[in-house]
């Protein structure tokens, strides 16, 4: 497989998006890469594929930048690029959430190792006895493709909807070590916070994400694929395009679609890939 697909986030804040957006826009061009990078005040979330030489070139661009200087990025291969095109878009949020006091730039709650999750889930509880909660923040047609069986699964339609159904459910979480986990991980630098906001005690997130975790696990206790944002439509555990996760993946984003052209355009959910 000859295409490099990268995924990576930070936030930083950021004041020259106008400008910014288009100096990456002409960096991708110039080396013919295809995907969506979202800016916001917050920080940025990118996705981008091609070949590797011209996703390092890019990437070794960024990073000059001082505010991107040693970002990271997630990896994975396919025989072909799984965007049209390439985006750079302005938003409010890089992952919107819409509780503007949580802020990961200002300090992020503490994170486990996908070792130290395997572990725990292995011994069938942390490494202080106490009983773990797993708490899945992504949407129902991801977790239709994979999830941790065992795994709190709100079946939400979006981001948004998670805090309420948490808020709501504080009892389950009490006195349990709480691991909250999405695709790459910036979902729950936002969603841990909110749970500490909130008066919850022992909260972690899943450092990385399911596609560090299946890197460095082998995706241990995972039961099926993982979904993303592109059109491969989900990967297995060796970071792979995966067959047969391609059929509900596509399923559940075209009801994501559908579901949209039905609201005002003010209420529609995001479909931006996030991670």
């Amino acid at each position: 497989m000859s295409i490099l697909n990268i995924s990576a986030y930070r936030f930083v804040s950021l004041d020259d998006l106008p400008a910014l957006r288009e100096r990456m826009l002409a960096q991708c061009h110039a080396q013919a890469l295809k995907g969506t990078i979202l800016l916001a005040p917050e920080g940025i979330n990118l996705f981008l594929a091609g070949p590797r030489e011209a996703v390092d070139t890019f990437m070794n661009w960024l990073r000059e930048d001082s505010r991107f200087a040693g970002m990271k990025a997630k990896e994975s291969l396919s025989d072909e690029v799984p965007f049209k095109r390439m985006r750079v878009r302005l938003k409010k949020e890089i992952i919107t959430l819409r509780h503007p006091t949580i802020r990961p730039e200002g300090g992020r709650a503490p994170a486990i190792a996908a070792a130290t999750l395997k572990r725990w889930l292995d011994q069938g509880c942390d490494d202080e006895g106490r009983d773990i909660v797993l708490l899945d923040t992504r949407n129902a047609y991801e977790t239709d493709v994979g999830l941790f069986p065992q795994a709190v699964d709100y079946r939400i339609a979006s981001f948004t909807e998670l805090p309420s159904a948490v808020a709501g459910d504080h009892a389950r979480y009490a006195e349990k070590t709480i691991v909250s986990y999405c695709t790459g991980g910036i979902r729950c630098e936002k969603f841990a916070l909110y749970m500490q906001d909130i008066g919850m005690e022992r909260v972690f997130q899943l450092e990385g994400g399911v596609l560090k975790y299946f890197e460095e696990t082998g995706g241990a206790h995972w039961r099926g694929d993982c979904f993303v944002f592109d059109e491969r439509g989900a990967v297995d555990k060796a970071l792979s395009p995966a067959e047969s996760a391609v059929g509900p993946a596509k399923a559940g984003a075209q009801r994501l679609e559908e579901s949209n052209k039905s609201l005002d355009p003010g209420l529609r959910r995001s479909d931006e890939p996030h991670a």
